[in-house]
């Protein structure tokens, strides 16, 4: 998506005026209340049948863009339909913050790939009823709008993508259990009853993983994508997203996939989306990203000309365009017929029908979301989740044998070091909001008592050592050293992709140095942003701990101090893998295959052939556990009876669960116990294994996993993992998910604890079947 002040300039360039979502309709008088949208007996298409039935053709494309004027003389007021809320409200066209006082903050949690650390989903569940709680105050005060471009559900496939801060994973299983807790506590709940909460956006779909990597820009690129891929892969987290979920509006990219731009694509828009996963309901409705539906003529040279790129974009099945293409193009095209007025009433019916859904016609006194304020913002139970946000999702990647941290009670001075110890919105990440305060690594040390020394050393990036001796020299009068540095968005962003993926500028050189002057002290690393290639880090003895933080948001800074001095044991786990440097020149990013070839080592740890520097799911404790599954597990299962109770025809209806690939498979308990001495959370990943369904097979797949938390020395926890068929099927080369027979282990975390092996016999069961292309 666009920056806002990208979008800005460009509303500023055609003279239009920006508008924002401010007034909500007034259906108790005046010029709207006369018409049938305001009538509460009809269902939420006819009331927007209605609304649009008196619009001027002139006026249904004047709103067939983001920035929609409304219609002043049927009393419909303007409405900004971007507004975004990726880890808190956040600053967008839609969403004003107030220069100060009332409105003027909100929280901020972490990016979404600190929280998928975390690997908690029910705490992703409260972020996100925390986040729309907050959008709503926001709202009923004429902040923002109702609906929001949240979440981004694109696969962090490869390590250089400048927007991976904004996912939680590399991996589609752990994607799809994300958006199952975060969408509905975004709409609150899976049915809107009888008013949505919000509206959530599943984004961008599909293939989108790429912003500008050496002149391969994300507007012209065509993903070209195997249909297995397609299916296990990319389109996985969308079909939990829109059929599992019931998110109310999906976002089309910029991209093409097989040759054809996503927004103009009627297989993926229709065939797949509104088809195989039952987005038909009247009151959702897909955006295009902002500008995406000029690409698809300026960049893809998709439809014959400007006029026949916008219609082919609305035929397909995008309703709303993020940009001005469609004003400016669609009166042509409706002239020389490229598409009838049927198409465009739909389009924006089901725009109006999910505003419906959201009461924004309704009397607000009937409607408790219309009650929320500014004393449900910022609220005292909201910052502790923030800050427990940050600390689950940060990860120890290594402690040496002596275990310096925690740190030692006798540690009273520290020296932080490094381009990020005074960090304040760089923790934030990008789609932020301004947050009421932000908690730095420094500010948090002296808050909890510590007498602080602090010296930048060097920059993120440049290679000027003028800081070194600084930073030495503070180090030198320490009880203990961290250094906090890393990447930033100035490194990775929307639109700005890594060429490398080693530390930059001159950290590495005073890291090096400090670790050879520190003697005996504690020597802390923490890194900050995406990941690195940390291997000369792990590498050098004198560096005794390494912390991965990410972007842990307003409270980031308290969040890791409370880590290294052991007010919270760590237990976060990678939701990426860690690939050396040299990985960027063994593929490029242009390359969507994730099974290895002569030129891919594989991607994501399921098919990278290589050794990592540390692997997904990696992450180490202040204690140690025991994890154990019972003895007595099935050693067989066929297809006949895994599938015996599923309907293959007769499926759904959305967010109902009845379909194939979500029928069970097994409900296994797991004991951890604590053999250690610290308290602490336990992430159990469970992984399968094995020769089935075509070759080439991948390592593991994650089918389950959960957080279990507060384990007590000597003490035991438990927790069941519930796995699914579609969790243990794969696809075939066409795409159908498929149940194979054949030999299974499923292994506990990623030293293959606690081995289960099973057999499934009989004939294959497809699942699912990816619709043919016409």
């Amino acid at each position: 998506m666009m920056t806002s002040k990208g979008m800005l300039g460009v509303v500023a360039l055609l003279g239009v005026k920006t508008v924002f979502a401010r007034d909500f309709p007034n259906c108790q008088s005046g010029a709207l209340a006369s018409n049938q949208v305001c009538n509460t007996t009809k269902t939420p298409w006819e009331r927007a049948t209605a609304l649009v039935a008196a619009f001027s053709q002139n006026e249904k494309i004047s709103n067939s863009w983001d920035n929609s004027p409304g219609v002043s003389r049927l009393g419909l007021p303007s409405y900004e339909w971007w507004n975004e809320a990726l880890h808190g409200v956040a600053r967008s066209r839609g969403v004003q913050f107030a220069a100060s006082g009332n409105f003027s903050y909100a929280t901020s949690f972490p990016q979404p790939i600190t929280m998928g650390a975390a690997f908690d989903m029910p705490l992703i569940r409260s972020v996100a009823e925390t986040t729309s709680t907050e959008a709503r105050a926001f709202s009923n005060a004429g902040r923002c709008g109702l609906n929001f471009w949240t979440p981004n559900i694109n696969m962090f496939r490869d390590p250089r993508w400048g927007r991976g801060q904004e996912v939680p994973s590399e991996d589609s299983y752990h994607m799809s259990e994300y958006v199952m807790q975060l969408i509905p506590g975004l709409q609150g709940g899976l049915q809107g009853d009888p008013y949505y909460k919000l509206a959530a956006t599943c984004k961008h779909y599909a293939g989108y993983d790429m912003e500008n990597w050496k002149g391969n820009r994300r507007y012209a690129f065509d993903a070209k994508i195997i249909s297995q891929d397609l299916q296990d892969y990319y389109l996985r987290p969308f079909r939990a997203c829109i059929r599992d979920a019931n998110a109310q509006s999906a976002m089309c990219s910029y991209n093409a996939v097989n040759g054809v731009p996503t927004c103009a694509d009627p297989w993926l828009l229709e065939d797949v989306l509104r088809g195989l996963y039952g987005f038909t309901s009247e009151d959702r409705w897909v955006t295009a990203d902002c500008d995406a539906l000029g690409n698809v003529w300026t960049d893809h040279r998709y439809g014959g000309s400007a006029a026949g790129a916008a219609a082919a974009s609305l035929n397909a099945g995008t309703d709303l365009d993020c940009g001005q293409f469609w004003p400016q193009n669609l009166p042509s095209a409706y002239n020389s017929r490229m598409f009838n007025d049927t198409v465009l009433d739909r389009s924006i019916i089901r725009r109006y029908a999910s505003m419906v859904r959201l009461g924004w016609f309704d009397p607000p006194a009937q409607q408790p979301y219309r009650q929320l304020g500014w004393d449900a913002v910022g609220v005292p139970d909201a910052k502790a989740l923030a800050l427990r946000a940050a600390q689950e999702g940060i990860v120890l990647l290594k402690n040496n044998g002596t275990a310096p941290l925690p740190l030692a009670a006798s540690v009273k001075k520290i020296a932080v070091v490094g381009p990020l110890g005074t960090a304040t919105t760089q923790m934030q990440g990008n789609y932020y909001g301004t947050a009421q305060s932000i908690s730095t690594v420094v500010s948090a040390f002296r808050a909890a008592g510590y007498d602080v020394t602090n010296a930048q050393g060097c920059a993120i990036t440049g290679t000027s050592t003028s800081g070194f001796s600084a930073a030495l020299s503070a180090a030198s009068a320490a009880d203990a050293v961290v250094f906090v540095g890393g990447i930033d968005t100035s490194i990775e962003a929307e639109d700005r992709d890594r060429e490398q993926i080693t530390w930059t500028g001159a950290q590495i050189s005073l890291i090096k140095q400090l670790a050879a002057a520190k003697g005996t002290k504690t020597f802390v690393v923490v890194q900050m942003g995406t990941m690195l290639d940390s291997s000369e880090i792990v590498a050098q003895a004198g560096v005794d701990s390494l912390l991965w933080a990410g972007y842990p948001g307003q409270d980031g800074g308290a969040a890791i101090v409370s880590i290294l001095t052991g007010d919270i044991a760590p237990a976060a786990r990678l939701p990426v893998t860690q690939y050396p440097g040299d990985y960027v020149n063994q593929v490029p990013m242009t390359d969507m295959n994730l099974q290895s070839s002569t030129n891919n080592p594989g991607r994501t740890y399921k098919w990278y052939t290589k050794t990592p520097v540390f692997p997904f799911g990696h992450g180490l404790h202040y204690t140690s556990f025991d994890v154990s599954l019972p003895l007595d597990l099935p050693a067989t299962f066929s297809t006949a009876d895994l599938t015996s109770n599923i309907s293959f025809t007769e499926t759904g209806p959305v967010a109902s669960g009845n379909y194939p690939d979500l029928a069970p498979f097994l409900s296994i308990p797991v004991t951890v116990a604590n053999t250690g001495n610290v308290t602490s959370d336990y992430v159990a990943l469970a992984f399968l294994k094995g020769e089935y369904g075509p070759t080439p097979y991948p390592l593991k797949s994650l089918v389950a996993f959960t957080r279990i938390h507060d384990i007590e020395p000597g003490q035991t926890g438990t927790a069941t993992l519930d796995i699914k068929l579609g969790s243990i099927a794969r696809s075939d080369s066409e795409g159908a998910l498929t149940l194979w027979p054949g030999k299974y282990t499923l292994v506990l975390d990623i030293d293959d604890r606690a081995p289960w092996e099973f057999e499934i016999t009989g004939d294959q069961v497809v699942l699912e079947k990816l619709p043919p292309k016409k």
